[in-house]
């Protein structure tokens, strides 16, 4: 299995994490670690996740990039990743 990190910026609804969530697992990825902060006054979520899978990552991101009230999706490679933790 592959290790990926995405961050995702979303509105702050309440369904938005669950939607996330459903649709990671839908895709055959595995949730490994997940963090999760608000930005401008609690109107964004930013989420950080680790997911395991042996598909491709584009196969989730571009179905994240089409869910209600999500903003942005990156993929961070290893190297940002890495950056992100220390």
């Amino acid at each position: 299995m592959n290790p990926y990190q995405l961050q995702i910026t979303a509105k702050f609804r309440p369904e938005v994490l669950e939607r996330v969530l459903r649709l990671t697992r839908h895709r055959g990825f595995r949730v490994n670690d997940m963090n999760m902060s608000t930005q401008d006054n609690g109107q964004y979520l930013v989420i950080q996740l680790n997911v395991f899978s042996d598909r491709p990552i584009s196969q989730l991101s571009l179905q994240l990039e089409k869910l209600l009230d999500v903003t942005q999706v990156q993929v961070l490679d290893q190297e940002q990743a890495l950056k992100k933790i220390a």
